[in-house]
């Protein structure tokens, strides 16, 4: 008897020891799925995404913070969200929702699955002067419909913020030019919230927008094949904050550049309304070169490709290491230059191998034009004047989420010298600096700049081998801790399971579970990097799916942060 006993034991400790299993994998939601309710993905569940899934009639999808998306690497996998119908992906700073790759560690690449695509009812253009077309990346008749009537300029498709899209972008087609991008905005209103989004590794354009009006700020664009904020068929929004890196080795047959930017795809271009006319303000676009000598993929070109008679306006940006800061292609773009319709102000261009050029027939010169003394550009020789912190340290790729690389030293001529006088830029949030950082770096805590190495996020893992009969809420460990500790607790009933961390005066700061979760134990491991030294509360809450049979549980404990 005493030996059997010892064998019980020891298989509980080999089950505690080595238990620790990964969050349940659920394969059937987002495969193939034709979604036309409203459905919610939980932190708790790792969604593997198959293949092409639909949000249509006007359905929502509500994705929590923290969640964990795989696609696909055999079936591409892809969410587009159709017209009428709405996303809400909206994460926090310490718990962002994640779209990667299925691949473990090591393994993954540039377009290993599809992307993102929202379509909306703001008006477009096209090139035929029809009012709607068939988003791009699909076969001729195949692609979802975007724009067209009624037309709703202020349609809101939902919300994006505090999400990374890592390793999307591909050519289902064979057709160059016609591919998913990272994320793909057609026809998207301005009521529509884009924050805080990351796309690494995508095998195509990272943000690509097909008329619209949708709004966006704090934008990172890293590593990208082809271009990183591409603008099409009349889209017309503000984008503020932004990030663009650019990796030498990476670029794409038709040419790699920051900004591309046409009206539409007709070629000669036509003036067909609404058209392309976005404006940004404050983004740092950093291309392959560290110096004229650096060894760099030829089929990089420029920090900006103005073409196609599109009307784009810059302010307050930085502009550094490309072959080309800006092209001004064809007379359509220096007509409206000289027009003053194109209007680039208050941008430092640092290390370019050559300023600006253009291929139009004409007198034009793009160099003397962006050197015109009110604009208060400013032109650098060597990246280094641009007095970023360490802008080309990306080889190999910066481990975490806090990396500085592309945030102003102290002497950096960036930290001055904006401007918000200019109408156009009326409703923009007014710095002082230009680029997309000043003094402090609003990519920390939800960006990842490690996107090949890094261990995948699970949120919540649970402890096998142990059977409830009560609640418990452990102390965490370690305790004192930094910047990560482990929390514990056990549930003997299956509900809904909130785990919420405060700070000393009882306000919330982080959700970290919120969902339904089976009779178990689990463990919860916190990284509060992004917080400061203190004294916080986590506190569990537990609603019994059954409250006739068993009453709910509540527990407040304290921990301590020591940096």
């Amino acid at each position: 008897m005493k030996l059997f006993f010892k064998i019980v034991l020891l298989i509980s400790v080999i089950h505690l020891n080595s238990g620790l299993s990964k969050a349940a994998i659920d394969s059937t939601t987002l495969n193939s799925s034709n979604i036309t309710g409203n459905i919610s993905l939980n932190s708790n569940t790792v969604y593997l995404m198959k293949g092409f899934n639909y949000i249509r009639n006007n359905s929502t999808i509500t994705i929590a913070p923290g969640t964990v998306i795989l696609g696909d690497f055999e079936t591409k996998g892809t969410l587009i969200i159709q017209r009428g119908s709405k996303i809400y992906a909206n994460g926090t700073s310490s718990n962002p929702i994640i779209f990667t790759s299925e691949k473990p560690k090591g393994q993954r690449n540039t377009g290993d699955w599809g992307g993102i695509i929202i379509l909306g009812r703001s008006s477009i253009n096209t090139s035929s002067g029809a009012d709607s077309a068939e988003i791009e990346g699909f076969g001729p008749g195949l692609g979802p419909v975007y724009g067209g009537q009624p037309v709703i300029n202020n349609d809101s498709s939902g919300v994006l913020r505090y999400v990374r899209i890592e390793f999307p972008g591909v050519n289902l087609t064979g057709t160059a030019g016609n591919e998913i991008n990272g994320l793909t905005m057609g026809g998207v209103g301005s009521r529509t919230v884009i924050e805080n989004v990351q796309v690494s590794y995508c095998g195509d354009d990272a943000f690509e927008f097909f008329g619209g009006n949708v709004n966006c700020k704090y934008l990172i664009a890293y590593k990208s094949l082809d271009d990183d904020f591409d603008c099409d068929n009349g889209y017309r929004g503000k984008i503020q904050f932004g990030l663009s890196v650019k990796d030498k080795d990476i670029a794409d047959v038709s040419q790699s550049n920051g900004w591309e930017i046409d009206n539409n795809n007709n070629s000669p271009a036509n003036y067909n309304s609404p058209r392309t006319s976005p404006i940004f303000s404050n983004i740092t676009m950093v291309g392959p070169y560290e110096t004229s000598g650096t060894p760099v993929n030829s089929l990089h070109q420029r920090g900006g490709h103005l073409r196609r008679n599109s009307l784009p306006k810059i302010y307050n940006s930085i502009v550094m290491g490309y072959r080309v800061g800006f092209r001004f292609d064809a007379s359509g773009v220096w007509n409206a230059s000289t027009g003053d319709t194109i209007q680039i102000r208050n941008t430092i261009m640092a290390g370019n191998l050559r300023l600006a050029d253009t291929n139009a027939a004409s007198s034009f010169s793009p160099t003397s034009w962006l050197l015109t003394g009110s604009y208060s550009n400013n032109a650098y020789q060597s990246n280094a004047e641009a007095g970023l912190t360490s802008p080309f340290n990306i080889y190999p790729d910066p481990s975490g989420s806090n990396v500085n690389n592309w945030v102003p030293t102290g002497s950096s001529p960036a930290l001055t010298g904006s401007s918000f006088a200019n109408p156009n830029l009326a409703g923009f949030e007014t710095v002082n600096f230009r680029g997309g950082f000043g003094t402090t770096n609003w990519s920390q805590g939800w960006s990842q700049f490690d996107p090949k190495n890094y261990v995948l996020p699970v949120s919540v893992r649970s402890i096998e081998g142990i059977v409830p009969v009560d609640f418990v809420l452990s102390q965490n460990y370690p305790n004192p801790f930094n910047p990560t500790t482990k929390i514990r607790f056990e549930t003997p009933v299956s509900g809904n399971v909130k785990l919420s961390i405060y700070d000393i005066s009882g306000k919330e700061l982080a959700i970290l579970i919120n969902g339904r979760l089976n009779t178990g134990a689990y463990e919860y491991q916190w990284n509060a990097s992004n917080y400061p030294s203190g004294v916080y509360f986590y506190r569990l809450v537990v609603s019994s799916s059954n409250p006739l049979e068993t009453a709910g549980f509540s527990k407040t404990m304290k921990m301590t942060l020591l940096k």
